[in-house]
């Protein structure tokens, strides 16, 4: 029999749901928290924390422990068993960091953790943050980066052991890019959900393809990473996670408006070989903002050619609504998951305006800031991988230099006898 290789850093998923109880806090313990601070975490809104605690600035661990106990409360990004010993930490930790936001790189992806450089963007500075983040234990994507989370769980983003830790991380990424979004600005958080099913995690969509195809004939124990369906605290084998759902509520419970769930049309989805459900051809576009009136241009999607995202007159209405008909990606370039440029390409036009800032934090072979370019915004990106890093930054900068010969061919032969600037 073949010997299964294990790929470092990529261990097997088994959905073994946590069993820790709660921890009470100690009497001694004098530090106190900002409302600011604790709201997010306990899932609360501000104004709704004072109206338990009073008019205080600052809580106790008891006030929290108060908050915890509360029918309303829920859990964001941290589990409630081990808030207290969140605090703890974000106590002992207060006076240490002299990190200091910075101005990163236009027009480029920087190679690197978006849970450590989103921190070293200005505050307010983003106006429009677009991504397709990994889906849950369904790929491995590139070279893993282990990730410390505020959960406790070390491991990659996308690679945790429930989905209840992948949703807890997701919401703790956004829960760090809410300072960084400006006040008038939108984030596009495109998220697929994932069955609870023993499956193998797989490279990309070809491998995948290949296996439904019956053209894998690696048995189970000779694949090099899988996932498990047993040891969930409810999920059975075959259903359904409803992550998209459960970040997008984690998300209000943060601080963001959810203005809309879009659901994504994938033309030319990939089939399945399930006989007991339906096949699925859909994702889901969480757009949150930070008020009830962001900028919104409605305009462009008339405006905007289709292969960025304007309308698509064959399957939408001359309105945009929360269901997009969208193609879905060759899944070109070595990368096994990219999304359509014209998924990045609406969102982009619909919130922002020329010469707005576009952030994509897990930017890929780049996509999101091909699709900025062409619309004439500036762009950000951060990813893990060094191959996908050079791969995009490839792409835009060819891009760049195609949108300026252009110009600069304008300007020694202008049509009017001027000179263009």
């Amino acid at each position: 029999m073949a010997e299964r290789r294990q790929i470092d850093g990529w261990p097997d998923i088994h959905p073994r749901s946590s069993v820790d109880g709660w921890q009470y806090p100690a009497d001694e313990f004098q530090h106190t928290f900002s409302i600011e601070e604790v709201a997010p975490v306990v899932g609360l809104h501000p104004s709704f924390v004072k109206r338990v605690v009073g008019q205080a600035r600052s809580l106790t661990l008891r006030d929290i422990e108060r908050l915890l106990l509360l029918d309303d409360a829920a859990e964001t990004f941290v589990p409630r068993s081990r808030i207290v010993g969140y605090f703890k930490r974000l106590a002992s930790r207060r006076g240490l960091d002299q990190f200091r936001p910075h101005s990163l790189g236009i027009d480029q992806v920087i190679c690197g953790d978006a849970h450590k450089l989103i921190p070293a963007l200005i505050d307010e500075s983003i106006d429009c943050v677009v991504t397709s983040t990994p889906y849950w234990a369904v790929r491995i994507y590139g070279t893993p980066q282990k990730v410390e989370w505020a959960d406790g769980e070390i491991c990659p983003f996308g690679h945790e052991q429930t989905p209840e830790g992948f949703i807890r991380h997701s919401v703790e990424i956004l829960n760090i890019l809410k300072a960084k979004v400006a006040k008038h600005g939108s984030v596009w958080w495109n998220v697929g959900d994932t069955f609870n099913t023993r499956t193998q995690i797989r490279g990309n969509a070809a491998e995948t393809l290949r296996a439904m195809k019956g053209l894998d004939r690696k048995k189970w124990t000779d694949q090099n990473c899988r996932r498990y369906s047993a040891g969930h605290a409810y999920l059975e084998d075959g259903e359904q996670s409803l992550i998209p759902q459960r970040i997008a509520e984690r998300a209000s419970r943060i601080g963001y408006l959810v203005r809309s769930m879009v659901s994504w049309s994938k033309d030319g989805s990939m089939p399945e070989p399930t006989k007991s459900r339906v096949t699925r051809s859909v994702e889901h576009i969480i757009h949150l903002t930070k008020e009830r009136s962001p900028y919104f241009d409605k305009e462009a999607f008339r405006t905007t050619p289709a292969m960025l995202g304007g309308r698509n007159t064959l399957l939408e209405q001359d309105k945009v609504t929360d269901v997009w008909h969208l193609p879905t990606s060759s899944g070109g370039d070595g990368h096994g998951a990219q999304f359509p440029l014209a998924l990045p390409g609406r969102c982009i036009s619909l919130s922002t305006k020329e010469g707005g800032i576009v952030l994509d934090p897990f930017s890929g072979s780049g996509t999101s800031g091909l699709a900025a370019l062409k619309l004439k915004r500036k762009f950000i990106g951060f990813d893990v991988s060094q191959e996908y890093v050079d791969l995009a930054n490839k792409k835009i900068r060819q891009a760049g230099e195609a949108a300026l010969r252009p110009r600069q061919q304008g300007a020694r032969t202008p049509s009017d006898g001027s000179v263009r600037k």
